[in-house]
């Protein structure tokens, strides 16, 4: 089958989402990021089934994401906040315990793209993606137009035809 026949099979999949937005100071009404996410998955024909936002936090984070993760109504599960370089940020070792298939095309192809856009400090980013059993798992940087550039570039066109493979397996 072409990567063509395999992207139309994954078009017809409406994805089921979880948005989780890491952040000790924003509201709902100030979550641009998470915003950000939600408009990109609705762009792409997908569904938000849940949304929250969390202290920035490894142990809420890890029982937010084992919940989700558990839940039959989620097909991924993207994160925003946490992932930069300085102490407090946690999410990144926190994900990665949990993945259990890294996809590293993503965290390479979202450097690239950024790198087009703020030039060397795209390699602060720590951004990562991954399957658990048969989800899918994203963690993106807090910055609003780190995480446009992520939906409409990466996850946004991709992430039917990932769900369709996952579903196979």
């Amino acid at each position: 089958m072409s990567a063509e026949q395999h992207r139309a099979c994954g078009k017809a999949i409406v994805a089921r989402c979880a948005v989780v937005t890491l952040s000790d100071t924003r509201d709902e009404s100030t979550d641009r990021s998470g915003a950000a996410v939600k408009a990109g998955l609705a762009a792409a024909g997908h569904a938000v089934a849940h949304y929250q936002i969390i202290k920035d936090e490894p142990s809420d984070l890890r029982a937010v994401l084992t919940q989700l993760l558990a839940r039959d109504d989620i097909d991924a599960v993207i994160t925003n906040g946490g992932t930069g370089i300085a102490a407090r940020d946690q999410t990144i070792p926190v994900v990665e315990s949990i993945i259990s298939l890294p996809l590293p095309g993503f965290g390479e192809l979202f450097r690239m793209l950024s790198y087009e856009q703020v030039g060397a400090a795209a390699m602060l980013s720590r951004a990562v993606g991954g399957a658990v059993n048969s989800k899918l798992l994203f963690a993106l940087p807090g910055s609003t137009k780190a995480v446009e550039l992520a939906m409409q570039k990466l996850i946004g066109p991709e992430l039917g035809h990932l769900i369709n493979h996952l579903r196979k397996a």
